[in-house]
């Protein structure tokens, strides 16, 4: 198997329910680390972000559970009132059967805590809000909610989300699952979450990004090796640099690129793919069409080097071209990207078919050369080739024959297609997910939503087609062309205010 180079920090680890209260248990069992410490840990570290980053906090409204996150936001009041800030605390089951480290915290803060800062309700009904509170903090329901939330908590939910203030989620908003990223009946909608130990799956998937707000990564003292069982990650420029190589001497020491497609009516696709690619600084990029086509790249890409094959009859690629198209992309070596405006013609799923089972280069395979894919009952793969596959999720549903019910579903899928076939997908959406032949997966973490429109993902193939041909692996060529889509957006939304077009993430 290819080696794999992409290597998260644990920072960027990404826990489902199980795995994170697993790692808990260990470090407390088998470590030696008491949960009172952990918990000490945890809200400390939330607490000097508050206090460094919202120096004017004055009041805050803590909802509190009875277990463990109620715990954490105990933890996070008695730094807090030590600062002069006022602490207001609205227990939602009261305080008779608060778990044992919640406990010992809520007693540790009434110690603390001058008479005229800390203000306390025993129940839900016996709240009294006021008005001059300026935040909220959430410690009502952890990553072990798994069922709705209901009575008093989904009456606090509910009054939360309606107030202007700020609301800090410790560890998960309450009421959002840890591993679907789905609503349970109701959620807190975060300002801010801090993740305790780790982030968790469920805050890039489904509801997660509108429910989390910016989260806030907070170090626990777990040790590493009881996070090697985890298999999603999040991609970040900050760990996956984007940056191309330097030229070489000789155009062809500086990643060759070959893009096989068009077809009549269809000529777009290549040109934006061809043009993308060319952008990242490549040695060369050679489009090769049918001969009935060239004319429209001859006029439109004068820096590509274009090559035909058949007749100037052919307005698409018929399985007799395949041959020559063999011929072609032996003479220098590079990596393939198949697919942009290919169309959908029999003959050219023939020639899909065909080129595919005899070409050994590395391949990208995109658009129209994925619906051409899907289309076979079967595939043969030559072993030395590895494969990118990129598809939508309408084209991946195509692929599987499955239909994907929400994206924690398409997780699950991509990673199963990938172990299976022994290829990188690419599954665009949001989020972004790519999928490895070990079974690793790795999502974005940005608004996706501005590249679903035609064209964006013949500018992405051509990115991630212009990586994979400086010889950066699979897995590292997608992250690369997910994060430079990202730069792109963020400073054109910076420099703009309208809806960005295809052209501009060339």
């Amino acid at each position: 198997m290819v080696k794999e180079t992409l290597n998260a920090p644990y920072s960027h680890y990404l826990l489902d329910a199980g795995l994170s209260q697993d790692i808990d248990r260990k470090t407390i069992d088998e470590m030696g680390i008491d949960g009172f410490t952990l918990m000490e840990v945890a809200g400390s570290s939330a607490a000097k972000h508050l206090l460094r980053d919202y120096p004017k906090l004055n009041h805050g409204i803590f909802l509190c559970g009875k277990g463990n996150n109620a715990g954490d936001a105990l933890v996070v009041a008695r730094y807090l009132v030590q600062h002069n800030i006022k602490v207001t605390l609205v227990f939602l089951s009261g305080t008779d059967d608060l778990s044992p480290d919640a406990q010992k915290n809520f007693e540790l803060l009434r110690k603390f805590s001058p008479k005229n800062k800390l203000t306390i309700f025993e129940h839900w009904n016996d709240f009294q809000e006021g008005s001059d509170f300026d935040f909220i903090v959430d410690g009502m329901l952890g990553t072990g909610l798994d069922s709705d939330v209901r009575g008093d908590y989904k009456k606090a939910v509910a009054w939360a989300n309606e107030q202007p203030q700020s609301v800090f989620a410790m560890d998960i908003p309450t009421g959002l699952h840890a591993n679907s990223g789905k609503i349970l009946g109701c959620a807190i909608e975060a300002y801010r979450t801090f993740a305790f130990g780790g982030r968790k799956t469920g805050f890039y998937l489904n509801d997660g990004p509108d429910q989390t707000g910016t989260i806030t990564y907070c170090e626990l003292p777990f040790p590493n090796q009881y996070k090697n069982h985890c298999e999603t990650y999040l991609l970040d420029e900050n760990w996956v640099s984007t940056t191309s190589p330097k030229l070489g001497e000789h155009k062809y020491d500086s990643g060759v690129l070959y893009i096989i497609a068009g077809s009549e009516g269809l000529t777009g696709a290549a040109i934006m793919a061809a043009q993308s690619a060319w952008a990242e600084g490549l040695g060369a990029v050679i489009l090769v069409c049918p001969r009935g086509v060239l004319s429209v790249y001859e006029h439109n890409l004068p820096s590509i080097i274009k090559k035909s094959v058949g007749s100037r009859d052919d307005f698409c690629f018929k399985e007799e071209h395949v041959e020559k198209l063999l011929e072609i992309v032996a003479e220098k070596q590079g990596k393939i990207l198949l697919g942009p405006g290919l169309g959908r013609d029999a003959s050219t799923i023939a020639f899909v078919e065909q080129f595919l089972s005899q070409n050994t280069s590395d391949t990208v395979i995109d658009a129209d050369g994925l619906w051409c894919l899907a289309q076979l009952s079967e595939w043969n793969k030559p072993d030395k080739s590895q494969w990118i596959v990129t598809p939508h999720p309408g084209e991946l549903q195509r692929l599987i024959d499955k239909e994907i019910s929400d994206d924690e579903d398409r997780l699950k899928k991509v990673r199963k297609f990938a172990t299976k076939y022994k290829i990188t997908v690419l599954s665009k959406g949001m989020p972004g997910i790519v999928g490895t032949p070990s079974g690793k997966c790795y999502l974005t973490n940005y608004n996706t939503h501005y590249f679903a429109r035609a064209g964006s993902g013949d500018v992405l193939a051509g990115k991630v087609s212009a990586y994979f041909a400086f010889d950066h692996d699979a897995g590292q060529s997608c992250a690369m062309g997910l994060l430079c889509g990202k730069q792109k957006l963020e400073q054109y939304l910076l420099d703009h205010k309208e809806i960005p077009e295809p052209r501009d993430f060339i």
